[in-house]
């Protein structure tokens, strides 16, 4: 499941063989198999503003999740009971993540940006017992306790108070082994719901394995992770699969130090002082990200980075960003793709020679991704048509939960559908080109959002914007841009006209944004990506 070094990209999938053992456990390849060779190995580093940063070694992290899972069996969890992370990115979050999978439970990672309806719609579909949060989770799930019929614990990192069980009680003064429960590669181990864009979220139920089939996309994107002094650090919540499956539970299992950060809204200026102080080479960013550290000037000069690699995915990278990094950072980053249900199977590899600006990457090693139509017959290069994933694949989902309607839906035959529309290139290049849903239909014109956001934030006077479709009488749709400003950049109507003008000037007559709109803040899902459906809702509401 390791990546080999090789000279080439093709080289590199040519030989690349699957080699997942029956014998698998995600809690043993993170914590305890490291503990047994290496026990005062650093894995996890905390930043704190004040400098008082903390630390955790590979022995410390197996024998305080073994105590936990002790705890928690105590509590009455059991192999295949769900239970629920409501927490930031600490150290609380990593250990109870370990215990769980120790046990042979199912981990359901949970954002605390959720609000209370998000909370009962998926702590009651997913059937969770238990759940471990802190005191801002307390306060999201006391108004709907009464109506989560199968949760009978809810433990609190912050302490013991009327109904709530203190961490301490569960996690500490309990044996520091436990006997792992046996587990294979299709064993139930994580369930991360779908973000929701389209339709109520649905709960994407994952093996043991995907962690497995994560390592050679995750090596590739950081140019033969692990190497000497690699520390990994992400703004990407912890919750969500980018920020889990994209950096946490990878960089463990190869021995590389994560670096976690105290929850915030994010602040370019702290992500640079986090990525100075802390020492991070490998950064995975999502391109939304990416565009806020845009507000920083000279970065390079004001922050003593010593950043080997960046990966981004989440939405579409763009050429406007993929070229500010390489200019403004001096690394060429590394945009991949996939998503909850099957991720990281397409990857840049700039060490290699694999990297276009505004275009995604190649199929990883291991995974086999195509284009196709709805027939699910390959397209050839140039056609437009949805990116797929043949199964079998290690990362890919064991199916919905409870929903074997829509697990049936997600499939062409042996293809994985996706839901976005892409092209490939004659090189085996993909370009992503929006999803089938986001697609303006303008004048008998098909046109993709991503484009022309990307062409929108090169504007010195940008710094975020979605683009939907208007419902038109005439043109079917019009384009429409919501833009958000840089600071201290006043809306206008001649501005208005100056961002259209320069989406007219770079892109096409029937791409540019025919109506403008300024807006404080875009709705973004808990992953960084733009909920257009809410836009185009809100234009209907506006309409009706």
């Amino acid at each position: 499941m390791f990546l080999a070094q090789r000279d080439s990209f093709d080289a590199l999938r040519r030989d690349f063989r699957w080699d997942i053992p029956d014998d698998f456990n995600i809690g043993r390849v993170v914590a305890d198999d490291w503990a047994a060779r290496a026990p005062d190995r650093i894995c996890l580093e905390h930043f704190s503003a004040d400098g008082q940063h903390l630390y955790m070694t590979y022995g410390a992290l197996a024998a305080r999740s073994s105590a936990l899972a002790h705890g928690l069996v105590e509590a009455g969890v059991g192999p295949g009971d769900r239970v629920a992370l409501l927490l930031p990115q600490c150290f609380e979050t990593v250990v109870a993540h370990v215990a769980i999978y120790k046990i042979g439970a199912i981990a359901l990672p949970l954002a605390l940006l959720f609000g209370e309806e998000a909370l009962e719609y998926r702590l009651n579909n997913a059937g969770a017992k238990l759940v471990i949060t802190n005191g801002f989770g307390l306060s999201r799930l006391k108004p709907i306790r009464e109506k989560l019929a199968t949760l009978r614990t809810i433990v609190s990192i912050d302490g013991t108070e009327p109904g709530v069980t203190g961490w301490a009680e569960l996690a500490e003064g309990r044996p520091s082994h436990f006997d792992i429960a046996p587990s294979g590669p299709d064993t139930p181990a994580l369930m991360i719901y779908t973000s929701g864009t389209t339709g109520a979220p649905k709960g994407a139920l994952h093996g043991h394995r995907v962690l497995a089939g994560h390592i050679p996309g995750f090596q590739l994107a950081h140019d033969f992770l692990p190497q000497d002094g690699d520390k990994v650090w992400t703004p990407a919540d912890w919750a969500w699969a980018g920020g889990l499956l994209n950096a946490l539970l990878p960089a463990l299992m190869l021995g590389v130090p994560v670096v976690s950060s105290p929850a915030q809204k994010f602040d370019p200026h702290m992500a640079f002082r986090i990525m100075a102080e802390m020492k991070v080479k490998n950064a995975f960013i999502p391109p939304t990200a990416l565009r806020l550290l845009k507000a920083v000037e000279r970065p390079r000069a004001q922050y003593d980075l010593v950043l080997r690699s960046i990966g981004s995915a989440g939405e579409s990278l763009g050429r406007e960003t993929y070229e500010w990094v390489r200019d403004a950072l001096g690394i060429v980053p590394n945009e991949f793709y996939g998503q909850t249900e099957c991720n990281f199977v397409l990857s840049s590899a700039a060490s290699l020679g694999v990297t276009k600006a505004g275009v995604i990457g190649k199929p990883v090693p291991g995974h086999e991704v195509a284009i196709i139509d709805a027939a699910g017959q390959v397209l050839p290069p140039g056609k437009t048509g949805q990116v797929a994933i043949r199964r079998p694949d290690p990362v890919m989902f064991l199916g919905y939960w409870n929903n074997e309607a829509a697990t049936t839906q997600k499939f062409v035959g042996d293809w994985m559908t996706t839901g976005d529309l892409g092209v490939s290139d004659p090189d085996g290049y993909v370009q992503f080109f929006g999803r089938d849903d986001d697609v303006i239909t303008s004048s008998g014109y098909r046109i993709g959002p991503a484009e022309i956001e990307d062409c929108l934030v090169g504007h010195k006077a940008v710094r975020l914007a979605a683009v939907i479709g208007k419902p038109d009488p005439v043109r079917t749709e019009i384009v429409k841009a919501f833009v958000v400003l840089q600071e201290g950049v006043s809306p206008s109507e001649a501005l208005a006209g100056e961002i259209r003008d320069w989406v007219k000037s770079r892109l096409s007559m029937h791409e540019y944004p025919r109506e403008v709109e300024f807006v404080t803040e875009l709705p973004l899902t808990t992953s960084g990506k733009v909920i257009r459906r809410l836009l185009r809702d809100r234009e209907i509401d506006r309409a009706g």
